[in-house]
């Protein structure tokens, strides 16, 4: 009945299933255990009327012009005029984020920060990002005061509330992340393209997930119908023998029942929040808390998706915790360390004993993705395959 079973039906699985059935013509079964399509991405009405991000915010950002001409075949967009942007509130001052030359002249008097800006713009060039852990580097004192002041009041416990680590426990690639913009740019990406599709996207993913060759599940658990025989390396679909393609996105751990252990991840709780009022944070779509606050940040849905019709305003607060498995609990961040890679790599190498077994997306491959990414990626793959 089906060529190809996608488990998971998030921006990994989606892309790949509608490539799949549009371009290779393939029989596809997308299986979601969750109720809905789009996986973290997943958007609704609140009872209020607001479009809400069920899973925090999530902001497409891409300079790839493939990624974005595909995906716009799906959706249209509301990009941001100025790009997204985000303030941390230090002390109950607002700077913006990441720390620029903007936030400099906020942060020092004007004689001091010109002198600032000028050893920056010699040492590193204009334009230029420089991860704070290389800052703190700079044999230059006063360059140094920079990195220090960004690293205790921008940094230092916004990383440990996010990872419940110190930064230097943390990968590079994650402190990379956050970076000193040698810029008066106030965006928070730099990319060319930045927005929400224009009506949600879940409204995006319905439309990826309607072609006549892909038939969806949701509320359904894969591993009721998909069985795994290490013996022969097969995969069994409803007791017979399956040959096409399967496409996982899940914890690669919980398809070999945590064999060698749990993967780590970071997980996070939502408490939304609808007020009476027009607005809350003047303005600002996402305010990060970097010194105080159990929380890590605010997000004010109307001003990250652009909604004028509704009455009052919904917030959400974040709050990081340590993903245990339990039920309802969801791992967003694998903690990338070379322990957990090497855990991780005695799973994958389970995986490759089937040959019809392709891993995809950030849970299977334990690796962190943007949606631009993680799309071009699932349209490498479903064009491998085909």
């Amino acid at each position: 009945m089906y060529d190809s079973i996608v488990i998971g039906a998030g921006i990994a699985g989606s892309t790949a299933a509608r490539q799949l059935a549009e371009k290779g013509n393939r029989k596809v079964l997308v299986i979601e255990k969750r109720d809905h399509i789009g996986g973290n991405c997943y958007d609704r009405l609140d009872e209020y009327g607001i479009l809400v991000h069920e899973y925090g915010p999530h902001i497409f950002h891409t300079d790839m012009e493939d990624v974005f001409s595909y995906l716009s075949r799906f959706t249209e967009w509301n990009l941001y005029e100025n790009g997204h942007q985000v303030v941390a509130d230090v002390n109950g001052k607002l700077i913006p984020v990441p720390f620029n030359l903007n936030t400099l002249h906020m942060v020092y008097d004007k004689d001091l920060a010109d002198t600032l800006e000028k050893k920056l713009l010699d040492c590193y060039g204009k334009g230029s990002r420089v991860a704070i852990m290389e800052l703190r580097k700079n044999p230059d004192l006063q360059i140094q005061a920079i990195a220090q002041y960004v690293y205790e009041n921008v940094f230092l416990k916004y990383t440990m509330k996010q990872w419940g680590q110190t930064p230097e426990e943390i990968s590079p690639e994650v402190t990379g992340r956050v970076p000193v913009l040698v810029s008066y740019d106030n965006r928070y990406f730099q990319d060319k393209y930045q927005g929400v599709p224009l009506y949600g996207f879940t409204a995006m993913f319905e439309r990826m997930l309607d072609h006549e060759n892909i038939t969806v599940l949701t509320g359904t658990d894969a591993a009721g119908l998909l069985e795994f025989k290490d013996t022969n390396a097969e995969i069994w679909f409803k007791g017979r023998k399956f040959e096409g393609s399967v496409i996982y996105t899940g914890e690669l751990d919980q398809l070999y029942g945590l064999k060698y252990g749990r993967l780590p991840y970071r997980s996070l709780r939502f408490d939304f929040e609808h007020l009476d009022q027009e607005d809350f944070q003047n303005g600002h779509s996402v305010v990060n808390y970097t010194v105080s606050e159990d929380f890590t940040r605010i997000t004010e849905f109307q001003y990250l998706t652009g909604q004028k019709d509704a009455s009052g305003t919904t917030i959400v607060r974040e709050y990081p915790f340590a993903y245990s498995g339990a039920e309802g609990e969801i791992p967003y961040y694998a903690i990338m360390n070379p322990e957990n890679e090497t855990l991780y790599q005695k799973y994958k190498k389970l995986a490759e004993h089937y040959p019809n077994l392709h891993l995809l997306g950030r849970l299977a491959e334990y690796r962190y993705y943007n949606i631009d990414a993680m799309t071009k990626k699932a349209l490498e793959l479903a064009e491998t395959l085909l």
